[in-house]
């Protein structure tokens, strides 16, 4: 779980806003009401789909009799792997503002990144890195799969963590068989933790929507690890379906709210602005083919970058991205937001 720029509160019981209204009109009770019932709905179905794409990929994962993996007699079943660790990840990243500060275990246990976990065992390298304990979740798994195709600007980063250890597929049938039913299955076991407690879990609006802001800002963040090989699908360079499927789960929600901030005097105009930069970021990822991050140049400098860089790929993305979720500058996506959340009378979290 990332740092959010605005803190994210507890999304436990909270009451609900009330209002009084015109006849006919609905009170804010009643809208807010609506919007929690909509979200229960949504993330569920999310979370229903987030544990059939681990079960998926645990299934796929070769478990070869008297050896370990090999890319080239395993490759049918490593294929399907990494298609269900995909699928598996971009669920998660719809629902991932929910998720993290209602089920903090939960989230550290299956999003959290290597340098976090080695923080945890002490800056001390995980012992096996294929069982169920020390290092574990997406990233975890993430980075034993796609551990022969990780790019070396990703190993440079990693290389200087307190703890390092090199990663590796499976070398026994040993390791292959913990690596199923460990690892993976640890990450199929916490989704359905999760599954059983958010059929009872009561939503602070405020709080959620708070997280789609947090969501927003994180673009900026993803795009900007990039240049430092700590971004956060390093391993699978797939980063920048990260950002599109975060994209989609913020508007997702964001649509539940969308009736009730239109509701209120100058809503329009808000809601026009947050659907505008929207629509900024969608085109900005569509336009760049695959799901990596464009390579950032040699160059590189995020706090002072050149104007030759700024005109490659990765500058314009990034130059896109800083603008679109700049909290200080009017219209744009997380500045609206935050016009929106004040019109609902949330209170700044």
């Amino acid at each position: 779980m990332r740092l959010r720029m605005r803190t994210l509160a507890t999304m436990l019981a909270a009451p609900l806003f009330a209002a009084g209204c015109g006849a006919g009109e609905k009170t804010d009770e009643e809208r807010g009401k609506e919007v929690a019932q909509g979200m229960q709905a949504s993330i569920g179905a999310e979370i229903d789909a987030w544990h059939a794409a681990a079960q998926k990929m645990m299934d796929a994962a070769p478990t070869p009799q008297g050896r370990g993996w090999d890319a080239k007699l395993d490759a049918e079943a490593l294929e399907k792997m990494r298609a269900a660790w995909g699928e598996t990840r971009a669920t998660y990243e719809h629902i991932e503002g929910a998720v993290a500060p209602l089920f903090p275990d939960i989230d550290a246990s299956t999003d959290a990144r290597y340098e976090a976990f080695l923080v945890e065992l002490g800056n001390e390298a995980d012992p096996d890195p294929f069982d169920g304990k020390g290092v574990t979740g997406m990233h975890g798994i993430e980075r034993v799969l796609f551990s022969d195709t990780t790019p070396a600007a990703v190993v440079t980063f990693e290389e200087g963590l307190p703890g390092y250890s090199k990663a590796a597929f499976p070398a026994t049938e040993e390791e292959a068989a913990r690596f199923k039913g460990e690892l993976c299955g640890l990450l199929v076991s916490d989704i359905a933790s999760l599954q059983s407690q958010w059929g009872s879990a009561e939503l602070d609006l405020p709080g959620a929507f708070d997280g789609l802001i947090s969501l927003m800002n994180e673009q900026h963040e993803k795009v900007n690890k990039a240049a430092t090989g700590e971004e956060e699908s390093r391993y699978s360079q797939k980063t920048l379906a990260d950002l599109r499927a975060n994209l989609v789960g913020t508007s997702k929600i964001y649509a539940l709210f969308q009736p009730w901030i239109t509701s209120k005097e100058g809503g329009d105009h808000v809601d026009g602005e947050i659907q505008a930069g929207f629509a900024t970021l969608e085109t900005a990822y569509d336009a760049i083919d695959g799901e990596a991050i464009p390579a950032p140049p040699e160059t590189w400098s995020s706090t002072n970058p050149t104007e030759e860089d700024l005109k490659t790929p990765f500058g314009k993305l990034f130059l896109t991205v800083s603008d679109a979720v700049d909290p200080e500058r009017d219209g744009s996506v997380v500045f609206e937001m935050s016009e929106a959340a004040d019109l609902l009378g949330f209170p700044e979290l």
